[in-house]
């Protein structure tokens, strides 16, 4: 039986999901794990898990595998790939004044000066106790993918942006190897490009073929705007979940820190992108999502609310302005709680529409549609109050879940980010 079948595996902030899909895309088995993010033990054992959970007449057509991790979480490890230290996971600032140092000699604004970038978080790592027998530094997907095929000492160049890696002209800058960590530092190959096959000792404890190839992979948040079906110049994928992430297919890169604007590299094009604070945690301070569907049905979304709200869950905002000290606006409240969620609604709207006016004026490929992903996908009044300000067709996206983008990523390889 031929291996025509494709496994992506996505871990995540809220678990870890597996996705098989055949030749033309389509999903034949999903599965869930809970997982402890902050222990690698629990990642291995949650990849265990999902292979075990799929169907057996599947898992023994499997041709290929892609994992997406978070982005910019790190850990050490010896030689042979086996944590010498704890994950630090994505959002861990504790690493203050190594990225002060790094501010000292990166290019301003970069996406490696923050304290929770890959790179500072390495630096403070290294200086811990104990690690002076460490041989790589990795992420949480390479890790992963490492350990389904023997050969640690990788990464993509998706998950290496935040350690420093220079995406525009695929090396390690000088800035970088300068900080006294280069000998931690992964080989960088593109997402998908083939790392090896999983080992005969692997696939017997997996029961999947030992012929299937693994791939490299990329961060959850890429491997979403892959499920969505996003692929021309211009299409944008916006996450309507607690808060509001924007992504945009674009022929060049752009970058400001000021605005928290930041662009991974996509093959020979590039993907811009922010994070606003704005969001459905915002619509949950008010309202159930009970009480949310009720009102949607009674607004109109083709007439203006009369309402300038700034919708926020607290004090602060990253994109598309930069500014911890903004406050929310969400005065006056009318009576009517329809008029009040319309505000509220078109509020973030404008917020979406500005962010990708603030992409392009960047300099980043004209808006032409966009593919919505969680929750808010499924809210028609807000879908159509979104088409109109932001003056583009939005549509909900074809796949919502990062590991169905993990295994396109897995059947097409270098090819789907052509």
């Amino acid at each position: 039986m031929s291996n025509d079948l494709f496994l992506g595996l996505d871990f995540g902030t809220s678990g870890a999901r597996a996705c098989v899909i055949d030749e033309g895309g389509r999903v034949l088995a999903r599965a869930h794990a809970l997982y402890d993010v902050h222990e690698w033990m629990s990642w291995l054992k949650a990849l265990a898990w999902l292979v075990a959970e799929l169907p057996r007449n599947l898992r023994h057509r499997l041709g290929a595998i892609a994992v997406a991790g978070t982005s910019g979480t790190v850990l050490l490890t010896d030689a042979t790939n086996r944590p010498i230290t704890a994950p630090l996971l994505y959002n861990d600032d504790r690493a203050q004044d190594e990225a002060a140092r790094i501010r000292a000699v990166a290019p301003a604004g970069h996406v490696a000066a923050m304290a929770t970038s890959g790179l500072a978080k390495l630096m403070w790592l290294r200086a811990q106790p104990g690690t002076a027998r460490a041989r790589y530094c990795t992420d949480q997907a390479s890790w992963l993918a490492a350990m389904l095929t023997g050969r640690p000492g990788l990464s993509d160049y998706h998950n290496a942006l935040k350690l420093g890696y220079d995406v525009e002209h695929l090396t390690w800058p000088d800035w970088v190897r300068g900080l006294g960590i280069a000998s931690l530092l992964p080989r960088v190959v593109a997402p998908g490009e083939t790392l090896g096959m999983v080992p005969l000792e692997v696939a017997v404890k997996l029961d999947i073929p030992d012929d299937c190839l693994v791939r490299a992979g990329t961060t959850d948040s890429i491997a979403a705007f892959i499920a969505a079906g996003a692929s021309e110049n211009g299409d944008g994928v916006t996450s309507l979940g607690s808060t509001l992430a924007l992504k945009l297919l674009s022929a060049h890169p752009v970058q400001d820190a000021a605005s928290g604007v930041y662009s991974h590299r996509y093959g020979s094009r590039w993907l811009a992108g922010g994070a606003s604070n704005s969001g459905g945690a915002v619509l949950r301070q008010f309202f159930d999502d009970r009480r949310l569907a009720e009102l949607s049905e009674k607004i109109d979304p083709n007439i203006p609310s009369g309402l300038d709200y700034y919708p926020l869950p607290a004090p602060g905002e990253r994109f598309p302005v930069n500014d911890p000290g903004l406050l929310p606006r969400m005065d006056p409240r009318p009576e009517d709680d329809v008029r009040f969620l319309h505000g509220l609604l078109e509020g973030i709207a404008r917020i979406e529409a500005e962010g990708y006016r603030r992409l392009v004026a960047l300099g980043a490929s004209p808006l032409k549609r966009v593919y919505t992903t969680g929750g808010g996908a499924r809210n028609a009044a807000w879908t159509a109050i979104r088409a109109r300000l932001l003056e583009v067709p939005v549509t909900a996206a074809r796949h919502t879940e990062a590991a169905y983008g993990a295994a396109r990523l897995a059947q097409q390889g270098t090819r789907l980010l052509a």
